[in-house]
C-alpha cells in the first residue's frame, strides 16, 4: 500500500496521478460551468464562492501537470477531465434549474381550456391576439421558474398537443403573478435527487 502512494513509484506516476488529475478537472470544470450560470443570473455571492473552489482545484491539477511534464498519461487525463467536466457541469446545471424563464406558447387549436387551466393553477399569463402564417392565433406569455418547465410542457401537451412553444432565460423579474409551489431550495433538492435515481 505504501508503494501505491510513493510519488516515485510507477503505479503512482502512470495510474494514480492521472486518475487524480482527471477527477480534479471534472470537479473544477463542473463547478466553473455552474459558476458561469450564476454569474449570468447575477448571483454574485454564490458565483464568488464557487470561483474560489474552482480555482483552488485547478491550481492543484495544473501544479501536478507542471511537475510531470514528461507524463503523457497526465496530459490525457487533464484533457479528458476537462471534456468530461463540461458534460457533467451542464447536467448539474440542468438538474439545479435555477432562475426564471419566459415561455411563449402559440396554440394551433382553441386555447381557452389551456388558458383557463393555467390560470386555475396560478400561472401568471399574458394573452394577446396575433397573426401567423396560417391565420389568427393566440399568443400566451408566461414567466415561470425553470423548475416548472416540465410541468408547463406537460400541461400544454395535454390541452393543445400541436402548440408551438419556446423557452428563454430571463435575468430580472419584477412584480407579476408567479406560480406558487414549494420553495426554490426544496424544489431543487428534490429535483436533483429524484433525477439522479
Amino acid at each position: 500500500m505504501e508503494a501505491l502512494f510513493n510519488s516515485n513509484s510507477e503505479i503512482f506516476t502512470w495510474v494514480l496521478l492521472p486518475v487524480l488529475i482527471f477527477v480534479a478537472r471534472i470537479c473544477d470544470v463542473s463547478i466553473g460551468t455552474v459558476r458561469i450560470v450564476y454569474v449570468s443570473k447575477g448571483l454574485k455571492v454564490l458565483a464568488s464562492v464557487l470561483g474560489f473552489f474552482e480555482v483552488s482545484i485547478w491550481i492543484l491539477a495544473i501544479g501536478q501537470i507542471m511537475k510531470h511534464m514528461d507524463n503523457l498519461a497526465c496530459f490525457l487525463a487533464y484533457g479528458t477531465g476537462f471534456a468530461t467536466g463540461n458534460y457533467f457541469g451542464i447536467m448539474l446545471e440542468e438538474k439545479l434549474s435555477i432562475g426564471t424563464v419566459i415561455m411563449r406558447i402559440i396554440p394551433r387549436d382553441d386555447a381557452s381550456d389551456l388558458i383557463s387551466f393555467l390560470k386555475s393553477q396560478n400561472f401568471g399569463l399574458t394573452v394577446v391576439d396575433g397573426e401567423g402564417s396560417m391565420g389568427k392565433v393566440k399568443v400566451i406569455f408566461s414567466v415561470i421558474q425553470r423548475t416548472d418547465i416540465d410541468r408547463m410542457i406537460s400541461i400544454i401537451n395535454s390541452y393543445n398537443p400541436n402548440a408551438f412553444y419556446s423557452v428563454e432565460d430571463v435575468k430580472v423579474v419584477k412584480e407579476g403573478i408567479f406560480h406558487k409551489g414549494e420553495s426554490w431550495l426544496s424544489l431543487n433538492i428534490f429535483n436533483f435527487w429524484s433525477k439522479k435515481r
